[in-house]
């Protein structure tokens, strides 16, 4: 498997603070870059990080709440200033064009790339994105307003060809792609051999579950079990549950309830209230449930599959 990291750009919540600049990940997935929310400063995160602006070619909105998507337009201006050319689509709430088109044509016109709006359902979970290397998956999110999660995906690579059987059996180069895909070799004296025999299996497919925002959902579990990190919000902790319940949000307990009924391999805490001026007791509220954990911060990098 190629590349798969993930970028912490910003991880605090609605309200600003100087610890946290609001919801956007990028996802480096074999050098093609896919930005998860785009709050403000979501570009300026991007050149700190040292990201290349050309890589970037689909972002995925969660909902239409300002800390995921107020950085969209600055970025949408900066590409055009930059010269870019390449159509730039964006997966959103189906309203995300009658929001967004009017100011594109106001602040943005004349753009020398086409920005394309791919309507993301509420409340089903569905394919939104595909291509030779990953597929995309819509979560229902239970939020305030309409939300989706998203589940990123590797699709399963081919077996690895045994270089001294392949020399020791003289495999032609044209029956090659078909042991790999895992069909058995038939020698030229009528010898069956087994595929095990030739290959070996390639690495798991790796998976990250973006779950942000919503409220304790157990339904998002079949969907996510054992995926190899799960970025679920945490935006309080155990002293503000009823005020999670009330908003539609999540505590860090709660967060890692879900990681451990889903059983999966790593959690990754992010979307902090204003209110925490150190995240480290959610952290550790989070641990009595499940581990290993960690919080999101600005900056972070994470590779998966190492």
């Amino acid at each position: 498997m190629g590349k798969f990291e993930i970028n912490i750009l910003g991880c605090g919540s609605a309200l600003p603070t100087l610890r946290h600049y609001p919801s956007t990940q990028i996802l480096n997935i074999r050098d093609n870059l896919f930005m998860i929310d785009c709050g403000e400063g979501a570009q300026m995160q991007f050149r700190r990080m040292r990201l290349k602006f050309t890589r970037l070619e689909h972002i995925f909105l969660s909902h239409l709440h300002g800390d995921h998507c107020f950085g969209l337009i600055g970025m949408i201006s900066t590409f055009s200033l930059m010269g870019r050319t390449g159509e730039l689509v964006v997966h959103a709430h189906p309203q995300a064009e009658s929001v967004f088109r009017p100011q594109l044509d106001f602040f943005c016109r004349d753009l020398p790339f086409t920005v394309r709006f791919e309507p993301v359902l509420p409340g089903r979970s569905e394919v939104i994105y595909e291509d030779r290397s990953i597929k995309v998956t819509s979560l229902p999110m239970i939020h305030r307003v309409p939300c989706s999660g998203f589940l990123f995906e590797e699709k399963p690579a081919m077996r690895h060809l045994l270089g001294d059987m392949v020399k020791f059996y003289d495999i032609p180069v044209y029956r090659r792609a078909e042991i790999k895909a895992g069909a058995d070799y038939v020698t030229p004296d009528g010898e069956t051999i087994p595929n095990a025999r030739l290959t070996t299996a390639a690495a798991p497919p790796l998976r990250y579950a973006y779950c942000s925002d919503t409220a304790y959902n157990e339904a998002l579990l079949p969907a996510i079990e054992g995926v190899d990190m799960l970025y679920h919000e945490a935006t309080f902790g155990d002293d503000a549950e009823e005020l999670a319940r009330l908003t539609c949000h999540s505590t860090a307990r709660q967060a890692a309830i879900i990681a451990r009924k889903a059983s999966v391999k790593q959690l990754l805490l992010g979307h902090f209230s204003a209110r925490y001026e150190d995240e480290q007791p959610l952290l550790a509220q989070a641990g009595e449930e499940f581990s290993p954990c960690m919080l999101a911060k600005e900056g972070l990098k994470i590779v998966l599959g190492k």
